[in-house]
Parts: structure tokens; sequence; C-alpha cells
């Protein structure tokens, strides 16, 4: 089974959306772009928002069993994932990559 990086490209926030929509939040994501997470195999990375844990987990699971080309050519890598969290006011996207490198006991 294969490690696998998790990378914070991007983090959006729909003021607008919020305004209109959410009740007011003092701290809501911890997630800040350029951060990155090593996740082996299933296990989730220490740190990483559990929301998108959950939104991205299959693909990780898939990518560290050695899947690839993902919807017949979505990515340029074949080892990857463009997958972003489930939050629809301040949506993060995250970059999901194979490594060569074998899970550690």
């Amino acid at each position: 089974m294969k490690r696998i990086k998790i990378t914070v490209l991007r983090k959006v926030c729909h003021k607008d959306l919020m305004e209109k929509y959410e009740n007011p939040m003092e701290h809501a994501c911890d997630m800040e772009e350029g951060q990155v997470f090593i996740a082996n195999g299933w296990q989730r990375p220490e740190g990483l928002c559990e929301s998108a844990w959950e939104t991205m987990s299959p693909f990780v699971m898939a990518l560290s069993h050695g899947a690839e080309d993902f919807y017949e050519g979505w990515m340029k890598n074949p080892k990857s994932a463009m997958i972003s969290c489930n939050d629809g006011f301040r949506p993060v996207s995250f970059l999901i990559e194979t490594l060569d490198e074998e899970v550690r006991p």
C-alpha cells in the first residue's frame, strides 16, 4: 500500500452566501493553503479536517491501493485527484497524489 500526499491548494470564502444563509461562526476551518499531509493508507492524517477526510477518503483509499486514472483521463497525473470538502460556504480544494513510498508500519 502506498502513502498519499494531500496538499491544501485553495481555500475559498463565499461571503455573500455566508451573510445570507449561515449563522455566524467564530471558527470554521483550520486548513491553510500550502499545508501538506501524508496519509498512511486509510489512516486520516493528524490535523486534517474530519469533514474533508470523509469526502476524500474513498479517493485516498483507492490511490493507496494502486488505483489511477479516475474518470478516464480527468487528471493530467493519473495517480492523483482534486477533491474539495463539502463546506459550501468556504470550500477547500485538496490535491491528492500517490507517493512512491510504501506505508510505514
